[in-house]
């Protein structure tokens, strides 16, 4: 019995670990916590008053007991020598005292501390925290933005009194360098100390962020600079003379410091630039980081003259007849089309609101084990809706089919995706990996990168995603948008918009259609996708004639 007990006791934890992880991964999630906290703040304030009203009533007390002990203290006998001060002596100390004593013992922060308890559950976590720290490094690195731009809440398309002390700066220091992320260390450390010497109220010792930041650039390979902040940590660590000594025996003196191997410390302040970005997983980081910022795009004017907008009722389908469908040329090869106004504000509201409750952190695939994961590249939350859970998702399903063509039974549900702080997904592709064999076949569509599974949608035996159908459900102010790394092309991240794309006719990946969500500088993503199948499509979109035919 008692092995029962403890594990339920063990599921119920993990059931209330796994409600309040990965807070940071969604917007809209952290949403609630703004609730949350404001109704903390009144359970703060009603603690307050409650406490003010007892230290007034206690203070009230104290006054009049005050005067009446200095009186009677003055002629004790005399006093009571009164028959009324003789009987109110009695009943003060018998009884009054005792109410004074009971109103001394109330706590009335226990509403708070229940109040308190009640909602500690959601609250986010240790994880939630270094999440949205690296959040921010990531969109540093991304937009090219230095630490000081992030401290007084200069980012691009948005004016905010939000600033970060220094004690914000130290703490995304010591996140970074717990990590080894020494490169991210000194950029916050060294805003941190720059708040600091600009006379900025913290309680961070000086001492504290110079032995941070001094080892940091020494693991950046910058010994003079490093050598020169730990000389100015001696004087910050003064009255510590054990720390003292020690820095003292472990610096070299300036005559053992080879000039030629070591040259003098630049006095420039260290910023972004500074030094450089370690290598990472990913080789075409900088491309796909350059694009985010709308660099290097390659349409060009001969591009642009073959694309086209037009009215679509595809075929004089019924449907569209009344009401045809504004279409837009995004990219000739691989074609990739835009509509206009497809879903209606009410829907997407509808979208969002079905979807909000179900979120739960995107997952991939890892190509080694098979098993669902989830990782830093993809950082956000999703939820799938199906027709039976509102009459909105067969509508959109309808008219996804009525305006692509291709069949939507053997399609994938409707996947809503929220994106959290910095929410990215990196270069992917949608469909399995090009070229790599599946007797089932392709996807006609984009998701995860199955460049290592051949057999990815093998479960689902619809063949390969062939076309992918996007939604922008959200306005995004900064940031967000869909980069494609081969066509060196961004998509746009409008409200209303919608993208469709395709792969090969014989069912073939194309390398061309790598693509990555670019992380979110500010504003709340909302898109919703529907990943179309090779299978109910033999007579709507038949084969080519080649591998490579997509007329």
């Amino acid at each position: 019995m008692r092995k029962f007990l403890s594990f339920v006791l063990w599921a119920l934890l993990c059931c209330c670990w796994t409600t309040q992880a990965e807070i940071f991964t969604s917007i809209s999630q952290m949403t609630d916590l703004i609730y949350t906290e404001k109704e903390l703040v009144q359970s703060l304030n009603e603690y307050i008053k409650a406490e003010e009203s007892k230290l007034s009533a206690i203070k009230s007390w104290a006054n009049k007991l005050h005067a009446l002990t200095r009186m009677s203290t003055s002629d004790p006998e005399g006093y009571l020598a009164h028959p009324v001060n003789a009987y109110k002596l009695m009943k003060r100390l018998n009884t009054e005292w005792s109410e004074l004593e009971t109103l001394v013992l109330q706590n009335p922060s226990e509403g708070f501390i229940s109040n308190m308890s009640i909602h500690r559950q959601f609250f986010p976590d240790e994880e939630d925290e270094k999440g949205a720290a690296k959040a921010l490094m990531r969109l540093q690195d991304t937009y090219q933005l230095d630490s000081e731009a992030f401290s007084k809440g200069k980012l691009p398309g948005i004016h905010s009194n939000v600033m970060l002390t220094v004690e914000d700066c130290f703490d995304m220091g010591k996140t970074a360098y717990n990590d080894a992320d020494y490169y991210h260390s000194v950029l916050w450390m060294q805003q941190s100390l720059k708040q600091l010497d600009a006379e900025e109220e913290t309680e961070v010792a000086k001492g504290d962020i110079l032995d941070y930041l001094s080892y940091s650039v020494y693991q950046m390979g910058d010994l003079p600079r490093a050598i020169e902040l730990t000389r100015r940590l001696i004087p910050a660590t003064r009255g510590q003379e054990e720390t003292c000594v020690i820095l003292r025996a472990c610096l070299p003196s300036s005559s053992e410091l080879n000039q030629e191997d070591y040259p003098p410390p630049s006095e420039e302040p260290i910023q972004l630039g500074t030094y450089t970005r370690p290598k990472d997983h990913l080789p075409e980081r900088d491309v796909y980081e350059a694009l985010c910022r709308g660099e290097g795009l390659g349409m060009n004017d001969v591009r642009r003259s073959r694309l086209y907008c037009r009215y679509q009722d595809r075929n004089r389908n019924p449907r569209l007849l009344l009401k045809p469908i504004k279409e837009e040329d995004e990219w000739d090869s691989p074609r990739i089309v835009r509509y206009l106004d497809v879903l209606s504000h009410e829907e997407t509201e509808r979208i969002k609101q079905l979807a909000k409750p179900r979120l739960a952190r995107a997952t991939v695939r890892d190509p080694k084990t098979g098993v669902l994961t989830t990782a830093n590249y993809r950082v956000s939350k999703s939820a799938w809706l199906e027709e039976e859970d509102d009459p909105v998702i067969a509508r959109v399903n309808q008219r996804i089919e009525d305006l692509t063509g291709l069949e939507v039974d053997t399609a994938e549900l409707l996947q809503v995706a929220n994106y959290g702080v910095g929410g990215q997904y990196e270069p992917h592709y949608d469909s399995q990996a090009p070229f790599d064999k599946n007797p089932d076949g392709n996807r006609l569509a984009t998701f995860l990168n199955y460049k290592d599974e051949p057999d990815a949608f093998k479960r689902l035996g619809t063949g390969n995603r062939v076309a992918t159908f996007l939604n922008y459900m959200s306005d995004v102010e900064a940031g967000g948008a869909t980069s494609s790394l081969t066509l060196e092309q961004l998509s746009g991240r409008e409200r209303g918009r919608q993208c469709f794309g395709t792969i090969f006719k014989s069912g073939e990946g194309d390398y061309r259609t790598r693509h990555a969500a670019c992380p979110v500088l500010v504003g709340s993503k909302w898109v919703s996708n529907k990943w179309i199948h090779e299978r109910g499509q033999e007579f709507r979109r038949p084969c080519g004639l080649t591998e490579v035919d997509r007329s």
